[in-house]
């Protein structure tokens, strides 16, 4: 069944994201140069009303199968256009023009819609736009301050999202929950990884106020999307200090797991329900236990989804040039999973959940959706957070 961007849903389940890694090709990034003939076929294409033709998706950093953002969204595009989709992938590092030379890729490809997957990809959005003008970009975790222009692209439709939130019930339910020594690994310190931990910290302090108990948090910034033997060997050092918890935001997971795995440590997981990784890991003999207890989640692949529904229903001028900002007090569009098998706290209440969701929901908390680096969220004397350099 479609999704309307009226009856916006949940995140897609596990399962349909490793389905999807199948369905479609993928690319490295490519330097060919767009011909005029290529840019007016996709021109044509996106005018015409009803079936998209092709879509691409485009990544700023990592890879197509982290279990993670980027799998998330193209869940979204293999499961919805089958074979008529592409992905791209940058190499380490790459710049603004590597971005665009993606997205060239992409239109002399065919594609009339590029899902451009990443806030990196600002400015390359701005030359994209202008440079492909009948080309529609869906653009994840991109503000119009991303892209540097006066308004967004008339042919660009912006989706972010409200992380603090789901970082705010994360922190809380696993204070709650009776951990006391928390740490919070983010890959890079942007936007979105910073509201995940601002969020958390909000929530694990406003658990221990109720609770009337101290918490300690670790923060820290890895500087990549990918766990390493570095990584590896600072969360080891955490966890074998104390740490009972880690908030892992991106690829760099892998580290938080090998490390907490070693130690007897859990792990909270991000974007999607990551709980399946855990599990798998049981299955196949490779974990001794499921290190994680839940996961922080926002509707990555409903999101992408929805936009790609609203194209072919003749809906695109209703979501073009805006930026849909997503967060509970809108619909369901953050949270943590609540199926069963994914609900690993030992004292913390799906009740209890679903009432600090509506909290959040109906305004009654107000989470701090800074994303300056440089400005900490203030907590509580019960609250003691060490930010690492």
């Amino acid at each position: 069944m479609m999704i309307s961007r009226r009856n916006f849903l949940a995140v897609a389940g596990a399962a349909a994201a490793a389905a999807a890694l199948t369905a479609c090709g993928g690319s490295s990034s490519s330097t060919s140069t767009a011909s005029s003939a290529a840019s007016s076929a996709a021109s044509a294409g996106s005018e015409a009303a009803g079936k998209i033709t092709k879509v691409a998706l485009t990544c700023d950093t990592g890879t197509i199968d982290d279990e993670s953002f980027n799998q998330a969204c193209w869940t979204a595009v293999s499961g919805y256009m089958g074979d008529d989709c592409q992905y791209y992938i940058p190499e380490a590092d790459a710049s603004d023009e590597d971005r665009e030379t993606m997205i060239r890729q992409a239109v002399n490809d065919g594609a009339e819609v590029i899902v451009c997957v990443g806030y990196l990809y600002g400015a390359s959005l701005a030359w994209a736009a202008e440079q492909y003008p009948d080309v529609k970009f869906i653009a994840i975790d991109v503000t119009q301050g991303d892209i540097g222009t006066d308004a967004i692209p008339a042919n660009c439709y912006c989706i972010t999202f409200k992380e603090e939130q789901a970082g705010y019930l994360a922190g809380y339910a696993i204070t709650k929950d009776g951990k006391n020594k928390l740490g919070f690994l983010g890959g890079m310190a942007v936007p979105a990884v910073i509201r995940y931990g601002y969020g958390f910290v909000q929530g694990a302090d406003a658990a221990a106020q109720e609770l009337g108990q101290n918490v300690e948090i670790n923060y820290f910034y890895g500087g990549q999307f990918y766990g390493d033997a570095n990584i590896t060997s600072r969360m080891e050092g955490w966890y074998s200090n104390g740490t009972q918890v880690v908030f892992a935001c991106g690829g760099i997971y892998t580290s938080a797991v090998e490390a907490a795995l070693k130690n007897n440590g859990y792990v909270i997981g991000v974007d999607v329900d990551q709980n399946y990784i855990g599990a798998n890991g049981v299955a196949d003999g490779t974990y001794a236990y499921n290190p994680f207890i839940t996961s922080a989640m926002k509707g990555l692949s409903a999101a992408v989804e929805t936009a790609l529904t609203d194209i072919e229903g003749g809906e695109w001028s209703e979501i073009a040039a805006t930026n849909g900002n997503f967060g509970l007090e809108d619909g369901d569009y953050i949270g943590l999973p609540t199926d069963d098998d994914s609900w690993n706290f030992e004292s913390f209440t799906k009740d209890e959940y679903e009432a600090v969701k509506a909290k959040i929901a109906s305004g009654e908390i107000t989470v701090d959706n800074s994303s300056d680096d440089a400005t900490k969220p203030t907590v509580s004397e019960f609250t003691t957070v060490t930010y690492i350099q």
